[in-house]
């Protein structure tokens, strides 16, 4: 691992999930770590579900746009973390993977999206707790 460690977030539309995880970390993380988010088979534009329920925790992800999983992004992270996109995802040596099993929130309102935001959340505090632990007492 450099000293930045990269992490790679997929789904299978990079709309929603993988999306707010990316901003999660991005917004936690700050320069400590390097983030990026693909799909196995992009929208067309960002669930404007997880946009809304980003922005009422005042982080905006409104620009992002869905990104095609290339091998070069999963070969180039240090650990890809998976959500529900399957066997898609190629398999380098020295690249840590990772399964979160998350619901699906394509074509649902930000009510239910909500919780999934929040797991996300929890899960990548703890990642950014691994992987940067001097930053982990920085926790709000």
């Amino acid at each position: 691992m450099s000293d930045t460690p990269s992490v790679l977030f997929v789904c299978v539309h990079n709309a929603g999930r993988s999306q707010m995880a990316a901003g999660f970390l991005t917004h936690l993380g700050g320069d400590d770590v390097e983030v990026r988010s693909a799909g196995s088979a992009p929208a067309e534009s960002i669930n404007s579900a997880a946009v809304e329920a980003m922005a009422e925790l005042g982080i905006d992800i409104s620009s992002q746009t869905p990104k095609i999983l290339t091998p070069g992004a999963v070969e180039t992270s240090d650990v890809v973390i998976t959500m529900g996109c399957g066997d898609a995802c190629p398999v380098f040596p020295g690249v840590s993977y990772r399964d979160w099993a998350l619901p699906d929130p394509a074509g649902k309102g930000v009510d239910a999206v909500r919780p999934i935001r929040d797991e996300i959340k929890s899960r990548v505090e703890d990642l950014l707790a691994e992987l940067v632990p001097a930053r982990a007492g920085s926790r709000r």
